[in-house]
């Protein structure tokens, strides 16, 4: 993706550290709302942010995993450095920050609800040297993708582990 040598961001949740079990209120157990994100600020040339949160642990018929998006927001202004706890399920938001189509076939933060075992989700955040400019509520992951494609500057990750049968209703 042409990232900058060594350009990292760092990504943070109030709601749970890195590697730390997710609560269930972030989930389909709970309340199915986002968790807050920060990040630190963009190398310069940063013009927007995106933010991808993905399931790489979702195992599929033949027994091979594959990867559900469950949160698209792109078009996240320079200046912005953080998404508030429960965003509205939007096509565009306050901010004019934009969300893509997720797996569920819709805009909008879609909560972990795993049918077995432990996955890890990962809550990663692009810093990009353009908008992508593509239509909300309409924007798949691929063409999200795609348009990223020669623009990243800087990236970070977040993991959240969640397991239905080891629920954490407050950390």
């Amino acid at each position: 993706m042409n990232q900058e040598e060594g350009a990292k961001l760092t990504v943070t949740s109030t709601a749970f550290e890195h590697q730390g079990w997710i609560p269930a209120r972030f989930t389909c157990d709970g309340d199915s709302v986002s968790p807050d994100l920060a990040w630190d600020g963009g190398p310069e040339g940063t013009r927007s942010f995106v933010v991808w949160m993905q399931d790489p642990d979702v195992p599929s018929p033949g027994l091979r995993l594959f990867t559900w998006v469950h949160w698209l927001v792109y078009d996240i202004p320079a200046e912005v450095r953080a998404l508030p706890e429960a965003l509205p399920k939007v096509a565009v938001l306050d901010n004019g920050a934009k969300q893509g189509v997720t797996s569920f076939r819709r805009p909008g933060y879609g909560a972990p609800c795993p049918l077995v075992g432990t996955h890890g989700y990962h809550f990663a955040v692009y810093a990009l040297d353009t908008m992508l400019s593509l239509q909300p509520a309409q924007a798949s992951s691929r063409a999200i993708r795609q348009a990223m494609q020669g623009h990243v500057l800087a990236e970070g990750v977040l993991i959240g582990r969640y397991n239905r049968a080891r629920r954490v209703e407050s950390e």
